[in-house]
């Protein structure tokens, strides 16, 4: 059968100028003479993937990474006017693209709304440079300020800015300080993360050997409400458990992921959701350029089932086989993330009648801890959920 409804495109981008010491994204520093080949690999698994994209309409597109904003406006160019090309991209389709306010200035930013990028996010994560440095940023408090007066001089009208509360030994007053001073910018949607050790990172090795602390849990969980009670006062919407917009400014490419619909990755390491199936292309940089070539090689595959090309498409190279009880979950699990929660006679059409019956038992539980509420036909979390989201989404994993 003929794959149809909206697909939307992700673009992994893995270079960096500096590996940030909380990052564990498939990113890269010191990889500059990779930058064009890498440029043509992309356009390459583009070409491989048209035949089964053809006729879908593309409402969003996310450039992340890495760091996107390193790439020369040329290389962008090619990759926006390919993706054109190869992909029924919606007149009106949201174009975001990830940048480090130390790596953009006017004239770049210009050129990327004049080639169609209408969405820009910021990973400022700080406006204190102490912190900035400390978390291996490349720019400062006043540089990001910058930039982000640049983007609204240069005619971007969606602009995110990323921030990341809960540091090792930070104090509320030093959070709050850099969120007003986010506020103050207005920016028209905001990303608030606690900070995560995640394994492998330099943080977890500065905190393993006794060079950090870890962050407080406790402390993350304040700063968390403080936020929620601060960004309402000001008029933004929390529509999702870390992020904020104006009214009918939310990232329309990150409510696919929480909608749980379909999205095909491309780059090193990008992830894709198609049809039930999920899969990723190899994290190497050098290896995905590679394999593309040799698919390219080829000749382009044929056919729309999403089996069958993942056979030939060797740059993939983990597949994890439809299963419906964890499309269930996920489904949920992304869903319960989103204020407006999951819609349950939706969930029943996508499923089937007995999905609901099958989680009676744990939505009563978590109901009961006050963790999850349902109204009308919705089921959502609730503020203590937020907090507790881990044990809430744990809950609804499969044995």
């Amino acid at each position: 059968m003929k794959p149809s409804g909206a697909l939307s495109l992700y673009v992994h981008i893995p270079f960096c100028t500096l590996k940030c010491s909380y990052c564990d994204f498939n990113s890269y520093a010191g990889l500059e003479e990779l930058v064009q080949p890498y440029v043509d690999a992309l356009i390459a698994e583009m070409e491989l993937w048209s035949q089964y994209a053809r006729g879908r309409p593309v409402p969003t597109v996310f450039f992340g990474g890495g760091t996107p904003s390193l790439l020369p406006i040329p290389q962008v160019e090619r990759i926006v006017s390919a993706l054109r090309d190869r992909f029924a991209l919606e007149p009106e389709a949201e174009v975001t693209l990830e940048a480090n306010p130390g790596t953009v200035d006017l004239e770049y930013l210009r050129a990327l709304v004049a080639m169609g990028v209408n969405r820009l996010s910021f990973g400022v994560q700080s406006f204190h440079d102490d912190e900035l440095a400390n978390l291996d940023r490349i720019h400062s408090a006043a540089e990001a300020e910058e930039a982000y007066r640049w983007a609204r001089d240069a005619g971007f009208q969606r602009i995110n800015l990323d921030l990341i509360y809960g540091l090792p030994e930070q104090p509320m007053e030093r959070w709050q300080a850099s969120l007003e001073r986010a506020i103050s910018l207005a920016p028209d949607h905001m990303s608030l993360y606690a900070l995560t050790v995640e394994e492998g990172t330099k943080l977890a090795y500065d905190i393993d050997h006794g060079r950090a602390p870890e962050p407080d849990g406790d402390v993350q969980a304040s700063m968390y409400e403080w936020s929620q009670e601060r960004m309402a006062e000001t008029g933004y919407q929390q529509y999702e458990i870390s992020n904020w917009a104006r009214p009918g400014k939310e990232c329309r490419h990150n409510l696919v992921y929480w909608r749980n619909g379909d999205w095909l990755g491309l780059g090193a390491g990008a992830h894709s959701h198609l049809g039930g199936t999920r899969f990723a292309d190899v994290y190497s940089p050098k290896r995905y350029v590679q394999l593309v070539q040799e698919v390219a090689d080829a000749g382009p595959p044929n056919g729309t089932d999403v089996a069958a090309l993942l056979k030939s498409m060797r740059q993939v190279t983990y597949v994890e086989e439809p299963r419906p009880e964890l499309a269930r979950a996920d489904t949920l699990i992304m869903g319960l993330r989103l204020n407006e929660g999951v819609s349950l006679p939706e969930f029943r059409r996508r499923f089937g009648a007995g999905a609901e019956a099958a989680y009676a038992a744990t939505f009563a539980e978590l109901t009961e801890l006050d963790l999850l509420e349902r109204t009308n036909d919705r089921i959502r979390i609730t503020n203590r959920g937020r907090l507790l989201a881990n044990e809430v989404f744990v809950r609804l994993l499969p044995d």
